[in-house]
């Protein structure tokens, strides 16, 4: 997957976002045809997708908390060595880890919605601004699953997404007209 992406990268930049997009939808539907013939595939599938983040264990978390803090230092060691193979490598080794544990709705959902809230942001404030925003919806998704009896998973990508663009519409330079100064002062 590092390969393919680094390929496309060089080849086709323009279209990243829609190469890495087609990748995930082909391993996503992929696991989908692994599983068809298992008699427990769609309880699998469904761990897969949406994740169990209720039932994670402290003991799961140590060696995954460790694996990032590893290729955090990787990374920040040896970003200029490893360029983009590298990163997609590294990457790859984080999503699949963060996956066994949460799902890929989650994964994803925690990856792109808060960087996309918060882009038009100043560089000082994005990260901060994105990680409140992960949280909050983290914490919000999870009492709302609790009161209406919904998985977790899901709910939480949904409160991400809703809590995303009330993020975006109230920041600066959203172009949301009720927040917007007036330009023109008779």
């Amino acid at each position: 997957g590092a390969a393919i992406l680094t390929f496309t990268e060089k080849h086709w930049p323009e279209v990243q976002e829609a190469l890495i997009g087609t990748l995930f939808v082909l391993a996503a539907s992929g696991g989908a045809l692994l599983l068809a013939d298992n008699p427990h595939g769609g309880e699998h599938l469904k761990d897969l997708l949406v994740g169990q983040i209720l039932w994670v264990s402290p003991a799961q978390l140590w060696p995954v908390a460790l694996l990032t803090a590893l290729l955090l230092v990787a990374w920040g060691r040896w970003r200029d060595q490893l360029g983009s193979f590298g990163f997609y490598g590294l990457f790859a080794f984080a999503v699949t880890a963060s996956v066994q544990l949460v799902g890929i709705y989650l994964v994803f959902a925690s990856l792109v919605i808060p960087a996309l809230a918060t882009r038009h942001y100043s560089p000082r404030r994005r990260l901060p601004a994105a990680y409140l925003l992960g949280g909050a919806s983290y914490a919000l998704g999870l009492v709302f699953s609790a009161w209406s009896d919904l998985p977790p998973g899901a709910v939480i990508v949904w409160t991400i997404a809703l809590l995303g663009t009330l993020v975006y519409w109230a920041g600066p330079d959203s172009g949301n007209p009720l927040l917007s100064e007036p330009t023109d002062r008779a």
